[in-house]
């Protein structure tokens, strides 16, 4: 299985992840590194073919005469192995971003095993940084005493080859080539670093260190709970999560790539590489339902970290280092973008936005901690406190919604959010596990919340939760009144909720588009399929729901990867990738429909 490209673009369906705990690269079926961020997710990518295949930068890795593909992740691991099969013989590249004997690499080490297991395999390959999405950045090669480096801005790399023929810097590249036997060891490792020297390892320390990766994750996915009939895509989802994990911090990129377009040709394109204050407390009840503590306790700790840099104030998402994000977007010029689907940006506008739900997420993230041996500490008693305050008096106020909107409106997902804090924030004084003086306030505004949403935000036409106050369309977001607890599962407005939305947004199957309008602007959004997968559940249409997960299993590409979004006609994958928050939803509709809960 060879993905074709069209005007030297694939199809997303054809790359697959690498991740080390802190850089990711994206490889295709036909063996090129389109996309290769170090030493960190959001560096400036030193290979960025996926958005401008002419000078954007790839590694190739791949054999020089006709061949059919096949690939696996090994295991229950982030190495990919891919079968070459050849009329002269048989080759197996095997990929991953290495890890250290503790983890992280001092440096990024891209290691590409190559094994021969019959007959002989002519391989070529070429290492050709790019313009690392900044304009007019050009890398160079050189060949210093034997040593092949690569320059490209402040990242300096370092290739080592074995068995793979001479390499041969060309100007802004270095290549090479080689007939690959059985019995011959073959290596191309691109090592990274930036603002550093570069090491160059011996051969034989790289593919040792590819054999411990490959056995550390193999360690990290036993300790993954049972997730029922799905445990296969539910570990995928969990490993894929890990590799988004940027581990000096704990935050979990909302996604490996920047400006993955929502629909070919349009303009809804941002920049993911930043971590979701939503994201990072749906991780956590993944994580929780997994049995996975330390990933639970890294993540509250980064919620909370970040949370008190502004405290009260409260913004959607910060960068992986744990910094207030700022809210600026540069175009990158002349970058065609994927599929030429202009415009291709570094950044986020939406950092300053209100999003009052985001305390919601972080109240309920509080909640769940504690209700797995987790115990807080007076510091961060006081923190949330004053969030639940802050939520008494925002409320009332319009903001940008989940879905980061640029006009302000009273969206409903937020107001089910904010309800969710207050409700969050006495649970946890009913606890004993917070205390507070306006514990009084908070449960007078929860009711006030919910009479508001009930009386605002309820369609008598459609029988329906609303997209926001004063209208009858419709949001996919209203299915979170089921996860939220807002809705019981026996509350008639839960089913006909499901019932309305499905109606006006169903896109075929277990599809939903995000909310009315949307379905000439862009493919239907994968989490909302899950989210749906979940409030059938509530509702006790389990049958229905398992029916949903299993057609939602089967649109996944061939390594249980999912992007943004999906074209709902042809099944072509949409939007940034690997895209966190879908992933999230998987794991909590599988679980869910297991019996488990957080």
């Amino acid at each position: 299985m060879i993905s074709h490209r069209t005007d030297g673009f694939l199809p997303l369906r054809g790359y697959a992840l690498l991740g080390d705990l802190r850089a990711t690269a994206l490889v295709g079926t036909d063996g090129s590194v389109d996309w290769f961020a170090a030493p960190a997710m959001d560096a400036p990518p030193v290979c960025a073919a996926l958005l401008d295949p002419g000078a954007g930068g790839t590694i190739t890795l791949a054999p020089t005469v006709p061949c059919t593909a096949t690939r696996r992740y090994l295991g229950d691991t982030m190495v990919l192995e891919t079968t070459w099969t050849t009329e002269r013989g048989t080759a197996r590249v095997t990929d991953c971003l290495s890890l250290g004997a503790l983890g992280n690499l001092p440096w990024t080490e891209l290691a590409r095993v190559v094994t021969v297991d019959d007959g002989e395999v002519p391989m070529a390959w070429t290492v050709r940084p790019g313009h690392r999405l900044v304009a007019g950045s050009q890398a160079w090669a050189r060949d210093e005493d034997g040593t092949h480096l690569v320059t490209a801005g402040e990242q300096h790399l370092g290739v080592v080859t074995e068995g793979l023929g001479t390499a041969r810097p060309a100007g802004h590249h270095v290549e090479g080539g080689a007939v690959v036997r059985p019995g011959a060891p073959a290596l191309l490792a691109v090592m990274v670093t930036e603002h550093a020297p570069v090491h160059l390892p011996t051969p034989e320390e790289i593919r040792s260190r590819a054999e411990h990766t490959a056995d550390t994750w193999r360690q990290w996915s036993a300790q993954v709970g049972d997730a029922g009939p799905h445990k296969e895509a539910v570990l995928r989802s969990a490993l894929t999560l890990k590799a988004l994990t940027y581990q000096p911090t704990g935050a979990i990129a909302g996604a490996a790539t920047t400006s993955l377009p929502e629909k070919i040709g349009g303009e809804l394109n941002y920049d993911y590489r930043y971590a979701w204050i939503r994201d990072g407390s749906y991780a956590l009840a993944a994580m929780a339902r997994l049995g996975l503590s330390e990933e639970l306790h890294a993540g509250v700790s980064w919620l909370l970290g970040v949370a008190a840099l502004q405290a009260p104030a409260l913004r959607p998402f910060y960068t992986l280092d744990g910094e207030a994000a700022e809210p600026a977007m540069r175009a990158v010029t002349g970058a065609p973008g994927y599929r030429q689907s202009p415009p291709v940006h570094v950044g986020n506008g939406a950092a300053d936005q209100r999003q009052t739900g985001s305390y919601g997420d972080l109240l309920d993230a509080v909640l769940l901690y504690t209700e797995h041996d987790g115990r807080l500490d007076a510091r961060t008693g006081a923190l949330v406190s004053a969030m639940a305050d802050r939520v008494c008096d925002l409320w009332r106020t319009p903001d940008a919604g989940f879905w980061e909107l640029g006009e302000a409106r009273h969206y409903t997902s937020s107001k089910i959010g904010c309800w969710v804090a207050l409700d969050r924030a006495v649970r946890l004084a009913e606890a004993g596990r917070l205390t507070s003086p306006h514990v009084e306030r908070w449960r007078m505004e929860r009711s006030e919340i919910r009479s508001w949403i009930d009386e605002n935000c309820w369609s008598a036409v459609k029988q329906s939760y609303t997209f926001h106050a004063g209208t009858d369309e419709l949001d996919a977001a209203a299915l979170l009144v089921a996860r939220t607890g807002y809705c019981r599962g026996d509350d008639p407005r839960l089913r006909s909720t499901i019932e309305a939305v499905r109606a006006e947004l169903g896109a075929g199957g277990a599809l939903l588009y995000r909310y009315s309008g949307q379905q000439e602007k862009e493919g239907a959004f994968l989490v909302c399929s899950f989210w749906l997968v979940e409030a059938l559940t509530h509702v006790g249409s389990t049958k229905e729901a398992a029916e949903l997960l299993d057609e939602l299993v089967g649109r996944a590409n061939d390594v249980s990867l999912y992007t943004e979004q999906i074209d709902a006609e042809s099944g072509e994958l949409l939007g940034n990738m690997p895209q966190a928050l879908s992933h999230l939803g998987l794991i909590a509709a599988a679980t869910r429909l297991r019996g488990g809960t957080a």
